[in-house]
Parts: C-alpha cells; sequence; structure tokens
C-alpha cells in the first residue's frame, strides 16, 4: 500500500508556500535566503560535521537556519570521503542526518544556481558554478549509490530535492513522524534530478510518476509505506539505534540491517484519512499510468466530471498541474518513463544532459523568478512543447560536456 498526503488547494498556493515551512518549496524559498558561500580560503568545514564511534561514522549536515540546504561547499566536503571509503579494505557504516529539529536536507541552492546560469544566459558569465555544482552533485549521488558500506540515512525532517539525492540512493533509510519528502521541481520549471529518474518510476502504483509531476509530499510513517524508506522508526527511538549502531562491530550491510530491524516499528494502524493519497491509490494508477501527460490529464478531467471522493481529487490534482510548467511535465513524464529501464549511473548521465538543458532554456529561471527572485508568484510559462523540444532535453546541447563517472 501506498500513502502519500496531497497538497490542498490553500497550500499549494506560492503565495502560502513562501510563508510556512512545510509547505513543498520552503526548501527553496530557504536555501534562497540563506545561502552561505564557502570562503575564498578554503571549504567552510563547519557545514559537514563528522564523528566516529568504533566503525561508525557520523556525517552531520549543519546549516539548520537553511534547513541544512545543500551547497556546492557540502558537496566538495562529502565528495573525497566517499571516493576514501570506497578504497577502505573493511566496511564501516555511515550514518547521516541533518542538525535540528525540522529537516534533514531541504533541497540545493536553487538561487546560486540561478544566479549563475542567468549571467551566462544574459552574457555576463560563464555559468560555470551552475554546471560545476550538477556535475558534482551527481557525482556525489553516484559514489553514495555505489558505497560498498551500509548508509543509514535518519530522515529528521524535511527531505527534498538535493536532500533526496544523499539518502535515497543509500542502502538504508530511515523515515520517523517528522519526516516529510517530496521532489517539487516541476512547479519551479526543473525535474526531478538527484538520481530520481531512477528510483521514481520503481516506486508502486504509478507512485513515482504522480510525485513526479504533481510535487506531492509524503509525511511520516507514509514515507515508508511507499518503499521510500527501509524502516519506519519513532524519533524517541533514534538515538537508541544510533547508539547500538556505534555499538556494531560486525558492520556488514546485513548486520546494519538487523539492527534497524530491531527498532523498526509498524507503523500503528489508524483510520485512513481523508485526504491521503492511499484513499485514491487505484485512480494513481489508473491515471498515471496514462501514456502522455494529455492522456493523464483527459483522464483526470473525465473523472473530474463525475460526483464524490474520486472527482474532487481529480479536480484538485488537475488544478496542481494546470501550475507547473507544461515544458517540466512533459520532460518529467519522459524522464520517468526512460529512467525506469537505467541503471543508476545511467540515470544520472541522462539527467546531466537535462540539466544542462534546462539552463540553456526559459521555464526554470521563470520559475525561481516568480517564486524566490521577484516573488511575484506569476510565472510566465514557456508554451507547450512540442515532441521534438522534448527530445533535445536528452540529448547532449551544444557546447555541453557529459558526466563521467567511475565504475
Amino acid at each position: 500500500l501506498v500513502f502519500v498526503r496531497m497538497l490542498s488547494s490553500s497550500a499549494f498556493r506560492l503565495s502560502r508556500v513562501l510563508a510556512h515551512l512545510a509547505p513543498r518549496h520552503a526548501h527553496l524559498h530557504a536555501a534562497a535566503a540563506l545561502h552561505t558561500a564557502a570562503p575564498a580560503s578554503g571549504l567552510n568545514q563547519d557545514e559537514i560535521i563528522e564523528t566516529r564511534h568504533g566503525k561508525a561514522v557520523t556525517l552531520l549536515l549543519n546549516r539548520p537556519k537553511a534547513l541544512n540546504a545543500l551547497n556546492l561547499n557540502m558537496i566538495r566536503i562529502l565528495t573525497p570521503k566517499y571516493k576514501e571509503w570506497h578504497k577502505l579494505p573493511e566496511q564501516q557504516v555511515v550514518i547521516m542526518k541533518g542538525a535540528g529539529e525540522k529537516a534533514f536536507c531541504a533541497g540545493g541552492d536553487i538561487v546560486a544556481i540561478y544566479h549563475s546560469g542567468k549571467e551566462k544566459k544574459d552574457g555576463k558569465g560563464d555559468g560555470e558554478a551552475a554546471r560545476n555544482f550538477f556535475y558534482e552533485e551527481y557525482v556525489l549521488n553516484h559514489l553514495i549509490a555505489t558505497l560498498p558500506s551500509a548508509q543509514v540515512s535518519i530522515l529528521n525532517g524535511i527531505t527534498m530535492g538535493g536532500g533526496v539525492g544523499l539518502s535515497v540512493h543509500g542502502r538504508y533509510r530511515v523515515a520517523t513522524e517528522s519526516t516529510v519528502f517530496a521532489m517539487p521541481e516541476t512547479g519551479i520549471g526543473f525535474f526531478c534530478d538527484v538520481g530520481g529518474s531512477h528510483f521514481l518510476p520503481r516506486l508502486p502504483s504509478s507512485l513515482g510518476m504522480y510525485l513526479a509531476l504533481t510535487g506531492a509530499r509524503l509525511k511520516g510513517s507514509e514515507v515508508f509505506s511507499s518503499n521510500i524508506a527501509t524502516h519506519y522508526v519513532p524519533s524517541s527511538q533514534i538515538p537508541a539505534l544510533e547508539a547500538a549502531l556505534h555499538d556494531l562491530q560486525d558492520v556488514r550491510p546485513d548486520k546494519v540491517g538487523q539492527v534497524l530491524k530491531r527498532f523498526h516499528t509498524e507503523p500503528a494502524a489508524a483510520p485512513i484519512a481523508e485526504d491521503s493519497v492511499l484513499q485514491y491509490k487505484d485512480a494513481i494508477h489508473k491515471i498515471f499510468s496514462g501514456e502522455s501527460v494529455d492522456v493523464i490529464i483527459h483522464r483526470l478531467e473525465a473523472l473530474g466530471k463525475g460526483e464524490g471522493r474520486e472527482a474532487e481529487w481529480a479536480k484538485r490534482t488537475l488544478a496542481v498541474l494546470h501550475k507547473m510548467s507544461p515544458t517540466s511535465l512533459r520532460v518529467v513524464f519522459d524522464q520517468i518513463r526512460r529512467g525506469s529501464s537505467l541503471d543508476i549511473a545511467q540515470c544520472l548521465q541522462m539527467e546531466y544532459r537535462m540539466a544542462q538543458a534546462f539552463m540553456d532554456g526559459n521555464d526554470f529561471f521563470e520559475g525561481v523568478r516568480a517564486l524566490l527572485v521577484d516573488k511575484d508568484k506569476n510565472p510566465r510559462w514557456a508554451a507547450v512543447p512540442s515532441r521534438d523540444e522534448v527530445d533535445k532535453y536528452f540529448i547532449l546541447s551544444p557546447g555541453g560536456k557529459d558526466l563521467k563517472l567511475s565504475s
């Protein structure tokens, strides 16, 4: 069974999104308002705090005022660590968590990317910062995905965008009652990167396509029940779980899994919330398994003409899709379809081509401008793209380069 909490129409309004912590674009706002650049003399090591207990190493994402939003400084601290850990003759257990009580990692530093890409489009810069961010972020995602040691990510709060890339590819992900998961990129004219093309199409019952297109959130035990988290542990038990991992002498992945199993709690049985997508799982699969975005929209329109709970859900979902970038919707649809048959390396390589194409396009800059820069909440999206225009997002851009990953 899959669980997901649909955004209400009021929560979806971009003005409300910026006004509250929980709504789904808050990570973008936080990253924008609280961007901290690395000192010119070197990396700001305080943004990643590493501690060791026996055979366990803990990585604390330490930007709590920015909801631990991922920046290039953090990527450049983490990447050499993971490269070194790939070479270790013995395994260890890696525990990753976020500082504070609000977020694991609420996304990437979107506005820094916006300004770098905008300078290139305006002929005032080379866009190197944006290219470097995506390239180095995807290299890190791949290192995490292929790490021989077990990584345990404790999703203590908001986990979106770049935070998903840091966690979902590791061996184990632990959700708590405070976890909030989303991939809300279509709302800013972007796409579900950081390996979204790999894990989203592998979720059950077309849930991945639904999450990718609508940006809907999963909360608490829903993250476990949807197969995104591997375990569910109440936050009150997290310190004891960490202590048990610190004491573990045999840290082979299956032994780490046995510790997690001891602390895992099956989500308590409770009446299904009225706004939970569990109420609509059959309709989601029927609609979001459609052969195109246009088919999905047509099916929602048809369902919305009826009466009852599913009809109202269809109307709400249709309203959400109509607010998204038409280009992003269609590119992301193809991305999820293509990614279903690719391995993680191939997905990340495809996504790097896509990222470069979005940096050459209109809607990413328009979405970030409307939401985070000018804040007029009125993005002027490009028209619905043609089939050939969508295909260009998967082809190496003129002057672009491909992502090189170690085997």
